[in-house]
C-alpha cells in the first residue's frame, strides 16, 4: 500500500494551481475549470505559486513562464525539487526551442498564447487521466522490475538502485509504457499517443527532451544507457535485465 491513505467517501474537487500575473487571464482559465468542477487555486507570481503549493493539496499547477518576482520556469524548477504533479507552462513564444526549454525545467505540457479553452481544459484532464492511471492497475501488477530499477504503479514511484528517484507525471507515463512491455520497440508517435492521447504532431523534439531527462534520472551514463535504449530508425525500448 502506498504511504498515503484513500479519504473517506466524501468527493472532494480537484484542486488545479492557476497562476499568471494578468488576473483577467486567471479568472477566464477559472471560470472554465470551475465550470468542468475543478477548484481553482489562484497565484499572480512565482512565489505565489510556491506558498500555495505549501498550504493547499494541489494536484495540477497551470503557470505562465512570463511573471514578474519569480518566474514560471524558476518556480517550475522549486516545485519539481518535492513534487511531482502534472505542471502545464502558458508561454507567448511558439518556437520549438522555447517548449523544449520548458519541458527541460520539469514541465509535463506546454500551450501557447493564446490558446482554445477547450484544448486546455483537454489538456488539462488527460495530464490527470495519465497521472491517475499510474495507480489503477491491479495489485499483482503494480511492480515493475528489470536489473535496479523498480517501478510501484501504484505509489507512483521509482526506486533506482534501492534509491527513490522523483519523476513527472510524463515521464513516469513513459516509463511505465516501456517497463510494461520491456523488449518492445515503440516508435516516437507511438509513444506520444500512448502518453498524452492526442495525435502526434511533430512529437519528436518534445519525446526527445522526456526521454533525455528519463535517462538523466536513472542511468549512470546518460550518453551510454542500461535501461531505456534508442532503435535507431524505429524508436525506444526498456531492456529487460535480470
Amino acid at each position: 500500500m502506498c504511504q498515503q491513505e484513500r479519504r473517506g467517501k466524501r468527493v472532494e474537487k480537484i484542486k488545479i494551481l492557476v497562476c499568471d500575473d494578468d488576473k483577467d487571464i486567471v479568472d477566464a482559465i477559472a471560470i472554465y475549470l470551475e465550470h468542468e468542477g475543478f477548484e481553482i487555486v489562484k497565484a499572480y507570481d512565482g512565489y505565489e505559486a510556491l506558498a500555495a503549493m505549501r498550504e493547499k493539496a494541489i494536484q495540477l499547477i497551470i503557470m505562465d513562464i512570463m511573471m514578474p518576482k519569480l518566474d514560471g520556469l524558476k518556480a517550475t524548477l522549486k516545485i519539481r525539487e518535492t513534487m511531482n504533479c502534472p505542471i502545464i507552462l502558458l508561454s507567448a513564444k511558439s518556437e520549438d526551442t522555447d517548449k523544449i526549454i520548458g519541458l527541460n525545467f520539469g514541465a509535463d505540457d506546454y500551450m501557447t498564447k493564446p490558446f482554445n479553452p477547450l484544448e486546455l481544459i483537454a489538456r488539462v484532464k488527460s495530464q490527470l487521466r495519465r497521472y491517475n492511471h499510474l495507480g489503477s492497475v491491479p495489485h499483482h501488477q503494480n511492480i515493475l522490475k528489470t536489473g535496479g530499477l523498480e517501478l510501484d504503479m501504484e505509489c507512483k514511484v521509482l526506486f533506482v538502485d534501492g534509491e527513490q528517484v522523483n519523476l513527472t507525471p510524463t515521464e513516469l507515463g513513459i516509463l511505465q509504457l516501456l517497463m510494461r512491455h520491456m523488449g518492445r520497440v515503440y516508435s516516437i508517435t507511438e509513444i506520444y499517443e500512448h502518453v498524452w492521447e492526442e495525435e502526434a504532431i511533430a512529437a519528436e523534439n518534445t519525446v526527445a527532451v522526456h526521454i533525455r531527462r528519463i535517462r538523466e534520472k536513472i542511468e549512470i551514463d546518460p550518453k551510454n544507457p542500461k535501461y531505456v535504449k534508442v532503435v535507431w530508425g524505429i524508436g525506444y525500448k526498456v531492456e529487460k535485465i535480470i
